[in-house]
């Protein structure tokens, strides 16, 4: 354009501005998405219990299992190891035994054992080591040396006499047993077991105590006077014992007569038995 001339100025044509721009150009994005939606007061109090209940559950769940584990510890405390008693006698097996809180128990036959003397311990049960439960017994077998012995004859022996000589021979008296029979000698050995010239390590006799005397029945001494009674009784060989004395409650019954008696009335009685009385005040 040269100078001078007027030129008019036609402005240039504007471009319509779009709304995504202009929102574009201020930097604002697309709104939010809606929050959660506010939990109701039903809701809250469901949430709540259903939490508590989960409390109380693990709780019980927890003292459930305290209350298990305390047991185990109860009763493992209850439980003791054996000790070894092989080779101890009797006394040393029953100390060594309390101080573990059980108690021994010697079985009635004895073992032959090439080392342990006779009359220590040769084998138990339970054996050592094994655990169990405290205040128990614990089973014992005895030695009875490297063999058995010979057994001796005691029949006609006295009982007295039969274990004199079983103690000589190193050899256990097991059980006595009693008859009466007026056959044999009072007082005597008439059988044993195992019979002589056998091997044993004990043996078990047969006493005879004599033939049983001619037996009364007891009379009824209530509402008798206590001395009266007592001297019928003495001399017919009887021993009358006043063992008590008390007041009766009705005044018309006097002084010494008897209100008790053993054995009562009835029952059979020899010569030399004990009677015993109680009688009024």
């Amino acid at each position: 354009m040269r100078p001078g001339t007027l030129t008019s100025v036609v402005p240039s044509r504007t471009q319509p501005v779009r709304p995504s721009r202009v929102v574009a150009a201020l930097g604002r994005s697309t709104p939010p998405p809606p929050g959660p939606k506010p939990v109701s007061g039903l809701r809250r109090w469901t949430l709540r219990i259903g939490a508590t209940v989960l409390m109380l559950g693990a709780a019980g769940v927890t003292f459930g299992l305290f209350g298990v584990a305390g047991l185990q510890v109860a009763l493992r405390l209850r439980e003791v190891d054996v000790p070894e008693l092989a080779g101890q006698t009797v006394a040393e097996a029953t100390v060594t035994l309390s101080d573990v809180d059980l108690a021994v128990r010697v079985e009635p036959l004895s073992r032959i054992h090439p080392t342990i003397p006779a009359g220590q311990v040769v084998d138990q049960d339970p054996v050592a080591g094994q655990i169990t439960r405290s205040d128990r017994n614990v089973k014992v077998w005895l030695s009875s040396g490297q063999s058995a012995g010979a057994v001796p004859s005691l029949l006609g022996q006295s009982e007295r006499g039969a274990r004199e000589r079983l103690q000589e021979d190193a050899i256990r008296l097991l059980g006595v047993s009693e008859i009466r029979s007026g056959r044999y000698a009072s007082d005597a050995v008439v059988a044993q077991e195992p019979p002589p010239r056998g091997t044993a390590t004990a043996v078990s006799v047969l006493i005879n105590r004599g033939e049983r005397g001619a037996t009364y029945v007891m009379p009824d001494l209530i509402g008798v006077y206590a001395s009266s009674a007592a001297e019928v009784l003495r001399a017919r060989g009887f021993r009358v014992t006043q063992t008590d004395e008390y007041p009766y409650p009705d005044p018309r019954v006097g002084t010494g007569i008897v209100l008790r008696q053993f054995p009562r009335p009835g029952f059979q009685i020899a010569h030399g038995e004990a009677i015993s009385i109680e009688v009024s005040q």
